[in-house]
């Protein structure tokens, strides 16, 4: 049961990173609406997680490094899950 946990968690986080990563892509095009589907659950789902590090984390520069720190967050929860599971396989 716990190895299904980690596993499933594992790729939750991995889903989650990539829509992560999506929507600070596709900032990067002026042309794309966030307010037509799927952007807009895109952005909601991405957003919703970055803004907790915005509010911690100013911009510097014109850079948003809000969005580095939740990535890094997030790697570190997979790293950690993912040696975890390793443990419980050994």
């Amino acid at each position: 049961m716990k190895i299904i946990l980690l596993e499933s968690f594992i790729l939750l986080i991995k889903i989650y990173i990539a829509i992560i990563l999506l929507r600070i892509c596709l900032s990067w095009f002026p042309a794309v609406n966030w307010y037509v589907q799927p952007f807009y659950f895109l952005a909601q789902m991405a957003d919703t997680y970055i803004n907790l590090f915005r509010s911690i984390v100013p911009p510097l520069f014109g850079f948003d490094l809000a969005a580095i720190l939740a990535l890094a967050l997030l790697e570190t929860m997979l790293i950690y899950f993912s040696s975890q599971l390793a443990q419980t396989y050994a």
